[in-house]
């Protein structure tokens, strides 16, 4: 490793699938190490982990990083939305967590619309309308089937919460994070206790706000990691906040993230309060908001889908006439948690690379369809959509996205923005500096621009018109939760 020029921090990024980590020289941006360990995630009726996992993954990435990481000044933690972390009192996990793309609580989701104030009610005071990927409505669900669990819980964290708490031992969190879970005003900025009285839940078992910029706490001395006692924590933040923070975000820039699930998002100056729940309200990480829509299924859809057709991912084909609906996993976008993917327009000569591709389109039609609202009236329609996630490297996922949407794509060098954000959030620490700031100074939006093509109207058109006809199948679904 050659000489840094600035002091070395650590960002991470606790996803759903693995733990990644970045060490980079604060100065340059430069990542001189890093690494990554998987998680498991349960298979059976709901998604869960045992937080312990992402601990040892944490430890894992990080043995992988080797003498760099033993010498950074900072460290900040980036990680899933949503997730619904219950610990004992002695700050064990009482039950796996809930993970974000659990719709069991669906009924729950609908339950809490109804019973206070309706779904103007939810957006105006938390930026959201209860959906099951959000957190109180998992603990609303925990409360209905495992109240011996409720009684156990002594602290209630999100996923980068627990990790940012087993570094500095004290329960932090961020306006970013905070806003995904459903008990946090948008208006006021803090708890929100009308809403936390009415699911039962204590706000003292809640942790600290962390205001944008402050430091988190100092790495303790009972851990096991290769940080020094004393090394400073940043408040850390979601994925979504991460990633723009990685990017350097400013307001008006659209983002399409193809990753587990599938987002879109901007920075925006004013906050976010859409009733029909299709934009979430988030706030960002330092000081705006974060008007997000989300789908549940995105790059793994269509990589099962693929599976199942015995094709490599890109082995697409031009489909005219054929719709897959690939909600695989029910969908958050449009609010369909029970549904399951569908197919319309098949016929004896359709091919394998026909129906791949209807897959994409499905999933990027999803994303599309949200892009309009996520961005303020004011921002440049024209401006290349930055693709960020897994997929963006794929040619399919890049070409579908041109194709669908008529604008130019600008695919980021940058590989890892959500663990880059966190780093640039552990820098500003050192440096004084906006962490958004940090990442424009690192350049790390720099990447090739595809031009526009001819949007595909007829595909949209074909796609939106199944979609409306099939809604009332979509809605009843497939409930095997």
């Amino acid at each position: 490793m050659s000489a840094a020029e600035g002091p070395l921090v650590v960002g991470v990024d606790t996803s759903t699938q693995s733990t990644k980590v970045l060490v980079v020289d604060a100065a340059t941006g430069r990542v001189v190490a890093s690494g990554q360990a998987p998680h498991t995630v349960s298979s059976g009726a709901g998604r869960e982990s045992d937080p312990r996992q992402w601990w040892d993954a944490l430890h894992e990435a990080l043995r992988q990083c080797g003498d760099a990481a033993h010498e950074a000044a900072a460290v900040s933690i980036g990680g899933q939305q949503h997730g619904l972390v219950t610990l004992d009192e002695r700050g064990e996990p009482v039950r796996p967590a809930l993970l974000w793309n659990d719709v069991r609580s669906a009924p729950q989701a609908r339950r809490l619309t109804e019973e206070l104030g309706g779904a103007k009610f939810w957006a105006e005071r938390t930026g959201l309308v209860p959906a099951a990927s959000f957190t109180v409505t998992k603990w609303a669900w925990l409360a209905e089937h495992e109240p011996e669990a409720l009684r156990a819980t002594k602290a209630v964290r999100l996923p980068h919460d627990y990790l940012t708490e087993r570094l500095t031992g004290e329960g932090t969190t961020d306006r970013g994070d905070a806003s995904g879970t459903g008990w946090w005003a948008s208006g006021s900025e803090a708890y929100d206790e009308e809403i936390l009285a009415h699911v039962g839940l204590d706000p003292a078992l809640l942790p600290r706000v962390v205001r944008p910029g402050e430091v988190a706490g100092t790495v303790r001395d009972s851990h096991d990691l290769p940080f020094s006692k004393g090394t400073l924590v940043a408040a850390g933040t979601g994925d979504n906040a991460a990633a723009a923070l990685g990017l350097g975000l400013r307001p008006g820039t659209a983002v399409l993230s193809l990753g587990t699930s599938g987002t879109v998002y901007a920075v925006s100056k004013r906050r976010p309060t859409d009733p029909t729940g299709t934009v979430a309200g988030f706030a960002d990480a330092h000081g705006h908001w974060l008007p997000l829509a989300c789908t549940l299924n995105c790059t793994l859809a269509v990589d099962r889908i693929a599976t199942l057709l015995g094709l490599d991912r890109e082995a697409v084909e031009p489909t005219t006439g054929l719709t897959l609906l690939p909600y695989l996993d029910g969908e958050r976008t449009p609010n369909l948690p029970n549904a399951s993917g569908l197919l319309h327009g098949l016929r004896h000569d359709t091919t394998a690379g026909q129906l791949l591709q209807a897959a994409y389109d499905g999933a990027v039609h999803s994303l599309l369809g949200a892009l309009d609202l996520v961005l303020d009236e004011d921002a440049d329609r024209s401006a290349p959509l930055l693709l960020i996630g897994g997929g963006a490297r794929g040619a399919a996922w890049q070409q579908t996205v041109r194709r669908l949407s008529g604008r130019p794509v600008q695919i980021p060098d940058a590989k890892e923005l959500v663990a880059l954000g966190a780093a640039a959030q552990a820098a500003g620490l050192l440096t004084g500096e906006d962490p958004a700031s940090v990442a424009r100074r690192w350049n790390t939006a720099r990447g090739p621009v595809l031009e526009a093509v001819e949007r595909d109207e007829a595909a949209l058109t074909r796609i939106a018109g199944v979609l409306s006809d099939a809604a009332p199948l979509l809605e009843r679904g497939t409930d095997t939760h």
